[in-house]
């Protein structure tokens, strides 16, 4: 059976920032035996529905944009972009099917953020520590992420990688108290910074990076090994409601 998963555009209003951050993300999934969806965000939800039936899961990419943090009881510090919100309707959307049908859902970067918030975690407004989280595109290894034992982050690293690998990083906001059933698979040694958050399920794939392992697909064997988790769950996908997702109002 051939694989779809749903992505969508990276931002509603930012052509540029579309067209340079999406490949990746579509050559990565396809480098891993997926077809993407590519979901507009500016497209009717009951046709954003009529579309989720045919993909066994989601990808939420990273934006240009940040997450309201009125949407966790914050006012916005002068330090915080703008928010998009179509492409926060969107991810709502998407991640009410994912978890209703129990769908695996990858969440990056800015998605990780989307993905927190929902389930009723705050963030970071802007990161102000020793560490540098946003050194640029072109930097590979910006900084190591302690993985969590145990965690299914830790499960899928390769070996050789340790569980200290070095990651890219491109952001500026970070989730501050993990969301609900949400755990912390990674963090920031030095600063403590949370990299990474996955669902406490052993069966329902839930994992969300603040790094961006798209860009580093040829480069690291850590990217593609997340990739290739992700892909196989959703492979294995059988439709099933376990869970009642907690949505933001």
């Amino acid at each position: 059976m051939s694989l779809h998963i749903a992505i969508p555009e990276p931002t509603s209003s930012d052509t540029e920032y579309n067209q340079k951050s999406l490949p990746p993300y579509l050559a990565a999934l396809h480098s891993a035996g997926v077809t993407a969806i590519v979901v507009p965000l500016h497209e009717r939800p009951d046709r954003i529905a009529r579309l989720l039936r045919g993909v066994q899961g989601i990808l939420l990419p990273g934006s240009g944009f940040d997450v309201d943090p009125r949407r966790f009881g914050e006012d916005p510090i002068p330090e915080c972009g703008d928010a998009d919100p179509a492409r926060t309707a969107v991810d709502e959307l998407l991640l009410q099917d994912a978890f209703n049908l129990h769908k695996p859902v990858l969440g990056i970067c800015h998605g990780t953020q989307s993905l927190n918030v929902w389930r009723n975690g705050s963030l970071i407004q802007d990161i102000q520590t020793q560490v540098n989280h946003r050194p640029g595109r072109e930097v590979v290894n910006a900084h190591p992420a302690r993985l969590t034992p145990g965690s299914r982050l830790a499960r899928i690293v390769p070996p050789a990688e340790g569980p200290l690998p070095q990651v890219n990083s491109s952001h500026h906001q970070a989730v501050r108290i993990p969301g609900h059933n949400l755990l912390i698979a990674a963090v920031s040694p030095v600063d403590g910074v949370i990299e990474a958050i996955e669902l406490d399920s052993a069966s329902h794939f839930v994992v969300g990076v603040q790094w961006h392992p798209e860009r580093t697909y040829t480069q690291s064997a850590f990217s593609r090994a997340i990739f290739a988790a992700f892909a196989a769950a959703a492979s294995s996908w059988e439709p099933q409601a376990l869970e009642h997702a907690v949505a933001q109002v």
